[in-house]
């Protein structure tokens, strides 16, 4: 799905979102020096067609100095641009069978060739599957490993989850591992064991309850605080995975706080990718139930939301305009109040300007709903007109609502005249009428100019959110 999009509003979601690399292979260095990073070298090694020989020695259990060589060419040769070579020449049986070895220092070499076929194709990957890659490095994680040796655990179980996993592979017990993995005090555990979080997420059918029930929610949501971009990015897209989810399963990441860890993420000056993934996470919770939405407003997003939406980045101003849209589209009426009381009707007639049907569509169910509760007010102002469908006309959304009756989608060409039917029969037809003095410049249906248009008038009721 393109960034811009909603996950629950867009039914487009494709691993876009989630086009992230596999983690880099790690090339590990021991007495032999450099030898392996001139590829020329492997090149010729894979000419003289050793490589079965050297899976070979890996059998060699009397001979553990030679597995560890064996296992150490194999590891360099799986990191460069030949791992599938690796990962047919028959080594992965073996080196399954080493990470059961008695050296811990074989064990180790296995881990990390494991990790670097892993971090390849995904016929790598099912290569590693067929042979039961998974239980075997799991058994690795005990209480009594050292640094080094976990850091290498962590990232190859997280190679491993990369991308779809098999039906037999079961989650809950690398859930279970990574619950406690993230919890840790070193960064690139700690970052490892988010992006596994996030690819089972996004690689397993219904993982998103597996990964709640696991518990790793509240720890999550605690993360957003990090202070490293290499471990919030991963958790940050976790939590927008979990955020597609259902109402219950966002109501969790509500429960736990991540409202107000989002506020200040969009208010302050973070990357460009973290706010990007806040203001998707937000969309989420803003589809859900009115409930859902007053904790956004609650939680002070909404003029972030505004602002970002007029001075950010194309990007971020697209997903800013998905979650302003959605929660226009699904609040009351006193919420409807708060959000235009905000700010909100001028950035969200922007987005009229914009290519994207989607976006378009909810934008202007967003519009529409608005306009809807403009009705109710109405009838308390001495002009009897709706006040939100003058705003609109004044910054001028009506132009651009004319503009796309030559879009090209038949959905929002039909919402597009329905409002215009509805809301400003009247001055359409003196727009498209040539022989009406001063049709195009009235003050009746001009005003202002659209960066001079005032507020509409601020509501009588409403929630208030906390500054």
């Amino acid at each position: 799905m393109p960034p811009s999009q909603s996950l629950k509003a867009c039914q487009n979601w494709s691993t876009k979102y989630v086009q992230m690399t596999p983690p880099v292979s790690w090339k590990p260095q021991s007495s032999s020096g450099n030898f392996f990073q001139m590829n020329s070298t492997v090149i010729r090694i894979i000419r003289a067609d050793v490589l079965p020989r050297f899976a070979e020695f890996l059998s060699r259990h009397g001979l553990p100095q030679l597995q560890m060589e064996a296992a150490w060419v194999l590891t360099n040769i799986a990191a460069s641009d030949y791992t599938l070579l690796v990962a047919e020449c028959g080594a992965v049986p073996r080196l399954v069978e080493l990470l059961g070895s008695p050296n811990a220092n074989i064990r180790h070499q296995a881990i990390w060739c494991l990790g670097n076929i892993a971090a390849d194709l995904p016929s790598c990957r099912d290569i590693l599957f067929d042979h039961g890659v998974v239980t075997p490095l799991l058994s690795q994680f005990r209480d009594d490993m050292k640094i080094p040796v976990l850091r290498t655990a962590m990232w190859a179980l997280s190679n491993i989850c990369f991308g779809k996993l098999p039906a037999e592979v079961q989650v809950k017990p690398i859930l279970d591992i990574v619950c406690q993995l993230i919890h840790s005090a070193d960064e690139k555990i700690l970052a490892d064991a988010c992006w596994t979080v996030y690819y089972i997420c996004s690689g397993v059918d219904d993982a998103i309850q597996d990964v709640l029930d696991a518990g790793v929610c509240p720890q999550l949501v605690n993360l957003l605080m990090h202070a490293s971009a290499s471990v919030l990015l991963p958790v940050i897209m976790a939590l927008a995975r979990i955020s597609a989810g259902d109402d219950a399963q966002v109501q969790v990441l509500i429960e736990n706080g991540i409202l107000n860890c989002l506020a200040q993420l969009l208010a302050r000056n973070y990357p460009k990718n973290i706010k990007k993934q806040a203001c998707l996470i937000v969309s989420n919770i803003a589809t859900g139930n009115k409930e859902q939405i007053q904790a956004v407003i609650d939680a002070s997003i909404i003029s972030p939301l505004v602002v970002l939406l007029k001075t950010s980045e194309s990007d971020i101003k697209k997903e800013a305009a998905w979650a302003l849209s959605n929660a226009a589209s699904s609040a009351s009426s006193e919420q409807i109040q708060y959000l235009v009381s905000r700010g909100c009707l001028e950035p969200l007639c922007s987005v009229l300007s914009y290519q994207d049907h989607d976006l378009l569509y909810t934008c202007l169910e967003g519009l529409e709903n608005i306009l809807q509760a403009g009705e109710v007010g109405k009838k308390g102002e001495e002009s009897g007109t709706n006040p939100y469908a003058q705003f609109i006309l004044e910054c001028g959304g009506l132009d651009k609502l004319e503009d796309l009756q030559d879009v090209n989608s038949d959905r929002v060409y039909e919402l597009v005249m329905k409002l215009l039917q509805s809301y400003w029969e009247e001055e359409a037809s003196e727009n498209d009428d040539p022989d009406v003095p001063g049709s195009n410049d009235s003050a009746d249906t001009v005003g202002t100019k659209p960066e001079e248009a005032a507020q509409p008038p601020e509501p009588a009721s409403g929630a208030d959110e906390a500054e």
